[in-house]
C-alpha cells in the first residue's frame, strides 16, 4: 500500500472588496462594504434565503438532484445526511465555491449570482468550514481582517477597529475571545468561535455550520449549540450541516433531510432518532449495539513507554502505555490531534521516530517493516482511506488483497491467481455490501463510503491476532455502520485484541469494553466502557480520570 504524508494548508478567501454579487431579473446589482458594514455594527436585517431546484453534476455524477430549501430569520434550518449525501456539496454552491449546473438562489426572493465566496460574504452569507481556514502564526484579530483589511497612508494594517469588533461580538455572545490571542495556541472550540466572529463582523445573516462539531469535545459541543440558540435568537439565519442525529434534534427549528443528493423528507426536531435514521438511509436500522460482556483472555498485546517525535523534535506521543486482551475492545477517545494518528502508525511501523516497546504474542514490533507486521496478523483500516487504505488506480479486486497477493490462496509460487482473486471479491462485495459496478471497477470510482467498505473487508477476512481501526466507520451509511460495528464484535468475540480509535464518542460507547484517552500525546486515563459522556468529554481536556468524576459529580449537585 501507498504510504503518503497530506499537510492542509489554510485556505484564503478572497476579499469582499473584489467582487460583486450579481443579481437577475429585474434586480439591480447590488454590492456592500463589509467592512464599513461589520466594523461599525450595523445592524442585520432579516433575510429569507431560498434555493430553487439547485443541481450540481461532476461530469456524470449528480452530487445535488433538483433541491429546494428556504431558510428565515431566526431559525435553524438542518440538513441531515450521510457522509456523501450531498450537504456539503449544497453549501459550497450556496458560498460560491461551486457554479450549480442548474437551479436559482434567491434572497429576500431576488435571484441573485454568487461568482465567488466574496459575492456570498458581501450579500450576507458567511460560512464556518469543517476544515477552519485559520492562518495559525496570525493573531484573532488580524485573522479576522484577512481579506478585508483597513490599511492607512503607506499601507499600514490598522487592526483597532477589527480588535473593538471581536471583543463586542465575544462579550455579547459569552466567547471570550481575545483579540490579540496567536490562533495556535487556542483550543479548538475557540479556533471554531474565531470562524464564527469572522462571520458575524461581516454582519452574516446567514450563517452556516459545515459539520462543527466534528472537532469537538461533548463539553464543547454543548457550549456551540448554546451560541448557536444564541444566534438564533439575535435573528441570524443558521444552515446546521450534520449527520449526528443527537446533535440535530437537539438545536434544530427545521430538518431537511438529504440522501444520495436528494431531498427525501423534512422532519420535526420531535421526531424520534430512528425515525430520522430511516429518512437517511431509506429502510428501517437500529441504532443501538448489542453485545455480550467480553470473555477475556491472556493479554497478548501490550505497549510500553511507547513515545513519538515529529522530525522537528516536537513529542508527539509521551511515554504511552497499555495492554490489551484477547477478546476486548479498547477503544481510544480524544479530539482529533492528540497523538491518535502517531500511535497506530507507529504500531503499523509507519513512523521513523519511535521509542519504547511494542509487543504482540511475547514478539517485538517496533523496528519491523510493515509488510512483517502485516505478516504477523494485524489488521489495519488507516483513518485516512483514500491515501492509505486503497490505490484509486487498482480494481476493487486488486484492492481485496492488497495485503495478501503474493500468499495462498491468492498465489502460487511467482504466479498471482486472478480467478480466485476474482471470486473472493464477489463474495465480500456481497458480504459488505460495496456499492459498485463490478469487482473491475477502479477502487478510486468508489465513493468515500465504500471505499472504507473495501478497506474493512480487506482487513476482516483473514485471520488476525490483532485488529486496529482508525475512524472504521467515517463516511459510511448508518445501516452499514451497524453491520461494521456488529463485525468488529464478532471479531473481538473470536478472541482478537482490537484496538479502535474514533472521534465519534457514540461510536466509542458502543464499541468498547474500555476506553484510553489521548491529550496532548499523553495517556490522561482508562476507564470502563459505560463512563458518562461528561466525565469523557473533561478527560478529551486534560484532566484526569479522577478530576473528572469529581468534576462531573460537582456538577451534577449544582
Amino acid at each position: 500500500m501507498a504510504r503518503l504524508a497530506v499537510r492542509f494548508l489554510p485556505a484564503f478567501h478572497p476579499s469582499p472588496q473584489m467582487t460583486r454579487v450579481g443579481a437577475t431579473g429585474n434586480s439591480t446589482t447590488t454590492s456592500l462594504d463589509p467592512q464599513r458594514a461589520g466594523l461599525e455594527g450595523e445592524r442585520v436585517t432579516d433575510v429569507k434565503l431560498e434555493l430553487r431546484g439547485i443541481t450540481k453534476k461532476f461530469g456524470s455524477f449528480t452530487a445535488n438532484d433538483h433541491i429546494d430549501v428556504v431558510v428565515e430569520s431566526g431559525q435553524v434550518h438542518s440538513l441531515l445526511g450521510e457522509n456523501g449525501a450531498g450537504k456539503s456539496t449544497l453549501m459550497n454552491v450556496l458560498f460560491g465555491l461551486y457554479e450549480a449546473t442548474e437551479g436559482t438562489i434567491l434572497i429576500d426572493d431576488k435571484p441573485v449570482t454568487f461568482n465567488g465566496p466574496g459575492d456570498a460574504m458581501a450579500a450576507g452569507i458567511g460560512m464556518v468550514h469543517q476544515h477552519f481556514m485559520l492562518v495559525p502564526v496570525f493573531t484573532v484579530a488580524e485573522n479576522v481582517a484577512l481579506g478585508n483589511e483597513d490599511t492607512g497612508a503607506g499601507g499600514v494594517l490598522h487592526l483597532e477597529k477589527t480588535r473593538t469588533r471581536i471583543r463586542e461580538i465575544s462579550d455579547r455572545y459569552g466567547f471570550g475571545v481575545d483579540p490579540d490571542a496567536i490562533v495556535e495556541d487556542l483550543p479548538v472550540g475557540v479556533q471554531q468561535r474565531v470562524e464564527i466572529i469572522k462571520a458575524l463582523v461581516r454582519n452574516a445573516r446567514v450563517l452556516i455550520l459545515d459539520e462543527p462539531t466534528a472537532v469537538l469535545t461533548p463539553q464543547e459541543t454543548d457550549e456551540l449549540l448554546n451560541i448557536i440558540g444564541q444566534l438564533r435568537d439575535s435573528g441570524t439565519a443558521v444552515v446546521f450541516i450534520s449527520h449526528k442525529l443527537r446533535e440535530v434534534k437537539a438545536i434544530s427549528d427545521v430538518i431537511t433531510v438529504i440522501r444520495r443528493g436528494k431531498v427525501v423528507g423534512k422532519a420535526e426536531p420531535s421526531a424520534t432518532a430512528a425515525e430520522l435514521a430511516t429518512l437517511m438511509v431509506g429502510r428501517s436500522v437500529s441504532l443501538t449495539l448489542d453485545k455480550d460482556a467480553p470473555k477475556l483472555g491472556e493479554e497478548t498485546f501490550t505497549v510500553n513507554n511507547l513515545s513519538v517525535l515529529a522530525p522537528s523534535g516536537q513529542l508527539l506521543l509521551d511515554s504511552v502505555s497499555f495492554g490489551i486482551s484477547q477478546g476486548e475492545i479498547l477503544a481510544v477517545a480524544g479530539v482529533q490531534g492528540n497523538g491518535q494518528t502517531e500511535l497506530t502508525e507507529a504500531i503499523m511501523g509507519l513512523v521513523d521516530h519511535a521509542s519504547g516497546s511494542i509487543r504482540l504474542d511475547g514478539k517485538e514490533l517496533l523496528g519491523r517493516s510493515v509488510k512483517n507486521i502485516i505478516n504477523s496478523g494485524v489488521g489495519f483500516v488507516p483513518e485516512d482511506r483514500s491515501t492509505d487504505g486503497v490505490i484509486g488506480t487498482f480494481t476493487v479486486t486488486e484492492n481485496l488483497v492488497l495485503n495478501q497477493y503474493d500468499r495462498a490462496p491468492f498465489a502460487r509460487g511467482l504466479n498471482m491467481r486472478p480467478a480466485v482473486m476474482l471470486k473472493n471479491a464477489l463474495a465480500k462485495i456481497t458480504e459488505f455490501d460495496v456499492r459498485t459496478q463490478g469487482p473491475e471497477s477502479m477502487a478510486g470510482t468508489l465513493s468515500g463510503g465504500n471505499q472504507q467498505k473495501v478497506v474493512m473487508a480487506r482487513e476482516l477476512s483473514r485471520p488476525l491476532k490483532l485488529f486496529i481501526a482508525s475512524q472504521p466507520t467515517r463516511g459510511v451509511d448508518v445501516g452499514s455502520i451497524e453491520f461494521l460495528h456488529r463485525r468488529i464484535v464478532a471479531e473481538r468475540d473470536a478472541g482478537t485484541p482490537v484496538l479502535i480509535v474514533s472521534t465519534e464518542l457514540d461510536e466509542v460507547a458502543d464499541l468498547a469494553d474500555r476506553i484510553a484517552v489521548l491529550y496532548k500525546g499523553k495517556l490522561v486515563g482508562i476507564v470502563p466502557g459505560d463512563t458518562p459522556r461528561d466525565v469523557l468529554g473533561l478527560m478529551m481536556a486534560g484532566a484526569s480520570n479522577e478530576e473528572a468524576e469529581s468534576t462531573s459529580g460537582n456538577e451534577g449537585k449544582e
